[in-house]
């Protein structure tokens, strides 16, 4: 008690505010580099079990743990990620509160377009449009929109990015509308770069911070390479707009309990091979063994 008082007042209240939380009492204290925070020891659920279970899974269960409210992720979700091991072939449902949403332009406009009638909704009825804000971080990598007009040529980048802005303006103003509308949201603007490579270099955190509450990284976003960020060990799944629209509001998403299949790697890359080739034959074998599940079955 003593050293959660000693907390900042704000976060004080924050942990009070997890009595709510069944699991409050697997709050824990640590210092570090001379600060105190707090996290959720989740092996203490059952450390025997815990210590079974495969490091993804281990992450989905401090989620639930953290985020449980006996609402949307209820004390049975945490018990059936905890006995993951009898439970994975049987495709039971578990909530996935992510931390943060990543979009791809295609996607995320119509994210925009939501949160902004919204923000007329609340106007017409008198009330603060301020308060309609994404309630975890969400970037936005325009690198949709290009095509390739021109190649083969010295330029052909520039002539295919002026095109680009000249197609595609009014959607470009609405989305550098939207970046300084609205709190929690961050534009990348085209001709930076491709989703998964902005995601896996910049935007990655490794462990969130909310209010003295330390918590792993973890991710929803709209584009099919999003699962790459595994790779840095953070949880990124793949959905579609609705649910990313949920979790940009603060829901847990829905997704089945994941069977997790092990990959050793031997040796070493050929100087010309890259890191996404290797990434790309891993997820061919996997496919491979995928079908060859699903045929047996």
């Amino acid at each position: 008690r003593q050293s959660v008082r000693s907390l900042e007042s704000k976060q004080y209240l924050w942990i009070m505010a997890q009595s709510k939380n069944p699991f409050a009492s697997l709050l824990e204290n640590v210092t570090v580099c001379g600060r105190e925070y707090n996290f959720f020891n989740a092996r203490k659920l059952a450390k025997d079990k815990w210590d079974r279970l495969p490091f993804s899974i281990r992450a989905l269960l401090e989620n639930a743990v953290r985020n449980c409210d006996d609402t949307y992720i209820t004390q049975n979700d945490v018990m059936t990620i905890l006995n993951w091991k009898k439970n994975q072939s049987l495709e039971m449902e578990i909530p996935f509160k992510a931390a943060r949403l990543i979009l791809q332009d295609s996607t995320g406009v119509p994210v925009l377009v939501d949160l902004a009638a919204m923000r007329d909704a609340i106007n017409l009825q008198g009330g603060d449009v301020e308060k309609i804000n994404p309630l975890c971080p969400v970037e936005l990598v325009v690198d949709h929109s290009v095509t390739v007009d021109f190649h083969k040529c010295l330029n052909a980048r520039e002539k295919n990015e002026a095109l680009e802005f000249e197609r595609n303006t009014e959607r470009f103003q609405f989305m550098k509308w939207g970046s300084q509308a609205f709190k929690n949201v961050k534009i990348v603007p085209p001709g930076k770069g491709i989703l998964h490579q902005i995601n896996l270099e910049h935007f990655r955190r490794v462990v969130f911070n909310e209010n003295g509450i330390l918590f792993l990284d973890s991710m929803v976003g709209t584009d099919s390479h999003t699962p790459l960020i595994g790779s840095l060990g953070t949880i990124g799944w793949g959905v579609g707009g609705i649910e990313a629209e949920a979790v940009m509001l603060g829901e847990p998403i829905s997704m089945l309990l994941p069977e997790v299949v092990g990959c050793k790697l031997t040796g070493e890359l050929n100087q010309w091979v890259t890191i996404t080739d290797l990434a790309l034959t891993i997820t061919k074998v996997y496919m491979h063994y995928a079908l060859r599940h699903v045929q047996r079955v």
